[in-house]
Parts: structure tokens; C-alpha cells; sequence
């Protein structure tokens, strides 16, 4: 139960606002490779689709190379 209780809290630190891009990012990936993406509300399947879409996730669920610079060049400025 461990592992569902942190993706609990990620979930509700996501509805708030309070995770930051990367964590976004890793949270998105966790719920891909989970599955759990396509079994939540809608809107956490259409962003994970959307994510998909501009290429900062892969169908697999990994942050892609694209989105780790472009999360570099936010933190950056």
C-alpha cells in the first residue's frame, strides 16, 4: 500500500499546484507506466495524451530527453 499511498499525495500535491515541473513531468510518467492515466479521472488521460503529444513523455511512460532540457533551460532562468 505504500507506493498508492505516495501517488495519492502526488496526486493531491498535483490538484493543488504544488509540484513543480519536473515533478509534473515524473508523476505523468509514473501514471503512464502504471496505467493508472487511462483509469483516473479524464483530464489526468488527457494529459498524459497531451504530454505525449509535445513529446515530453513517451507511450511508455519516460520523461524524454526533450522535456530534461527543457525542464534545465526553466530552472536555468
Amino acid at each position: 500500500m505504500g507506493r498508492m499511498k505516495d501517488i495519492a499525495t502526488d496526486l493531491i500535491a498535483y490538484e493543488e499546484g504544488s509540484l513543480d515541473v519536473r515533478e509534473t513531468l515524473e508523476l505523468f510518467a509514473l501514471l503512464v507506466r502504471s496505467g493508472l492515466a487511462w483509469s483516473l479521472q479524464g483530464s489526468y488521460g488527457r494529459t498524459a495524451s497531451e504530454l505525449m503529444h509535445q513529446g515530453y513523455l513517451t507511450r511508455d511512460g519516460r520523461v524524454t530527453e526533450f522535456a530534461e532540457s527543457m525542464v534545465e533551460e526553466l530552472v536555468a532562468t
